[in-house]
């Protein structure tokens, strides 16, 4: 499992890296943002705001996939923060006291995937574009929430084991993996996930800051656009 907690996370960040890259490199002919547009770099600065923190396009489209994109993202914020305990020693105030709110997001997190879910299979014109790439996301992220929530609640695993395994990754005082097959399937497919994340829509976490209709400053008169 050492082996392949490397592999993942090599994959992850190497696989990341070269996509931010690749997005940072695509030319981009055109002068095409979207308007009405932000006529100034603070203004694209603001926009960027309205779109990372509170999804506004998203709640101008559609207010139902809106509320659950949102529960979605800060669920997941939630459940990182609150993860990060394994990796920080001593951990900080502020992580002790997110711990309670990251096990209701932990909770949550199911209720806005299985939205999203039903949606790709009801909703026909949502069918139409979906691909099997699109379920095999919302699934891994299900079954990560799941096996999650049954740590907490069915099948506990020492946390302090746990613990002593992730920071032997990262300091290479390796420590024994817990011997816990919930948790081994909990940590699986987040390895999984890892691996997945550079090669699908999940890289719209860091693509978003390079798309053209959003980056991009309406002064087609005041400036020339080269790509």
């Amino acid at each position: 499992m050492l082996i392949l907690s490397y592999v993942a996370m090599v994959i992850f960040i190497v696989g990341f890296l070269y996509k931010i890259w690749t997005y940072a490199t695509t030319p981009a002919p055109l002068k095409i943002p979207t308007t009405p547009a932000p006529t100034s770099q603070i203004g694209v600065a603001g926009r960027y705001v309205g779109e990372v923190v509170f999804f506004k396009s998203l709640f101008k489209g559609n207010k139902w996939i809106w509320i659950g994109g949102y529960v979605f993202h800060v669920a997941f914020l939630l459940i990182i923060l609150r993860h990060l305990r394994y990796f920080i020693n001593p951990v900080p105030e502020y992580l002790v006291l997110l711990q309670q709110a990251g096990i209701y997001a932990g909770i949550a997190l199911s209720f806005p995937i299985l939205y999203l879910l039903y949606r790709r299979i009801f909703v026909d014109r949502i069918k139409y574009i979906s691909s099997a790439s699109d379920y095999f996301i919302l699934l891994l992220i299900l079954s990560i929430a799941v096996t999650g929530v049954g740590l907490k609640f069915i099948s506990r695993v020492d946390v302090l084991q746990v613990k002593l395994f992730i920071l032997g990754l990262f300091t290479f005082n390796f420590a024994k993996f817990p011997d816990s097959l919930a948790f081994l399937l909990h940590y699986s497919l987040v390895l999984l996930l890892l691996v997945y994340f550079p090669f699908s829509k999940l890289m719209h976490a860091g693509g978003i800051f390079f798309s053209p209709t959003l980056n991009q400053v309406d002064n087609s008169r005041e400036k020339r656009h080269t790509s």
